[in-house]
């Protein structure tokens, strides 16, 4: 059963910055693409940024230029770095990894991000 963990959420002033790291509990390598999602209460949960196996990403308009997505082969993780953070970027943030074998799309728990003043 793949896990993937995530860490690194808190409370931040708008303008700060976060880094969120999502372990894995295989490797990283037999996943096509691994990505952050992000849901704040009443809303769906949304894209983020995702990263491709070929190291190809992808972000939301909303975070473009401001976040950045990585991946760590030899640690089996995904990163998220977070820059000029804003209000609306507060929300629960989940990792999510897509076998390459299998097809099947694995989710983390979910660690809370905080914006405020």
């Amino acid at each position: 059963q793949v896990q993937l963990v995530e860490s690194g959420g808190g409370a931040v002033q708008p303008g700060g910055s976060l880094r969120l790291s999502c372990a894995a509990s295989t490797s990283i390598s037999t996943f096509s693409a691994m990505g952050w999602y992000r849901q704040a209460p009443g809303n769906r949960r949304d894209l983020v940024a995702d990263i491709s196996g070929g190291g190809t990403t992808n972000y939301a308009d909303s975070v473009r230029g401001r976040f950045t997505i990585s991946t760590d082969h030899a640690k089996n993780a995904v990163y998220l770095q977070m820059n000029n953070l804003k209000p609306e970027d507060t929300a629960v943030y989940y990792c999510n990894a897509d076998s390459l074998f299998t097809g099947r799309t694995y989710w983390g728990q979910g660690t809370q991000v905080t914006v405020s003043s």
